[in-house]
């Protein structure tokens, strides 16, 4: 398992564990068929764990099947209410992150937790009648962001030249990843600020 991906289950779990409700805003765990516009078998893991908890899923537009319909410049939730909120590459498609962020700080109950990822080095991915794609994030821009939280922790996805190679018509192929990622090591550009993107892991 890779250092993101451990990072991710841990994240998850913790969640899942020591909260008791937990919004999923544009439904990025993608571990619920037919809920949200992504499915991905790889996270089936994680149902049992929501099914422990009252899990909603939050979405701009009802045609995913969302519990709610919501904009997350304004959340439809009153101040210091929620457990959690996972908001899994959603931030580089709104028009404004820095409302969007403010509004998870200011719906999130004391000790509340958010978990996001947002993307750096990665390609344009819009989808037509849905939303945009507006932003990259560095790791200066997030711990800006996210500034009011009491906690933070950040963790990068892809060593720079796995990064690189996952950006090229290569980056499919399994061979090519378990290289670029052995490159990454032994060159030390795990270290590097070029990089896929990021999760974080923010406590109020």
């Amino acid at each position: 398992m890779t250092p993101w991906d451990d990072f991710f289950h841990q994240c998850v779990r913790r969640i899942f564990s020591e909260k008791k409700s937990v919004i999923d805003i544009g439904a990025g765990l993608r571990a619920v068929p037919n809920r949200g516009n992504r499915y991905d078998p790889a996270r089936a893991w994680i149902v049992p764990l929501i099914e422990k908890v009252d899990y909603k899923i939050l979405d701009p537009v009802p045609d995913f099947n969302p519990d709610i319909v919501g904009d997350i410049h304004h959340l439809p939730f009153p101040d210091n209410s929620e457990d959690a909120i996972v908001c899994l590459a959603v931030l580089e498609h709104v028009a404004n992150p820095w409302g969007a962020c403010r509004e998870l700080f200011r719906v999130l109950k004391p000790h509340g937790i958010c978990f996001v990822y947002v993307p750096f080095l990665y390609y344009y991915h819009a989808e037509t009648g849905y939303y945009a794609d507006f932003w990259r994030f560095t790791k200066d821009s997030l711990k800006l962001l996210f500034r009011d939280f009491s906690s933070l922790e950040i963790c990068p996805v892809r060593g720079a030249v796995e990064t690189w190679m996952h950006l090229s018509p290569f980056g499919k192929y399994t061979i090519i990843k378990i290289l670029s990622r052995l490159m990454d090591r032994v060159l030390h550009k795990r270290e590097s600020k070029q990089v896929s993107g990021y999760y974080v892991y923010c406590v109020k």
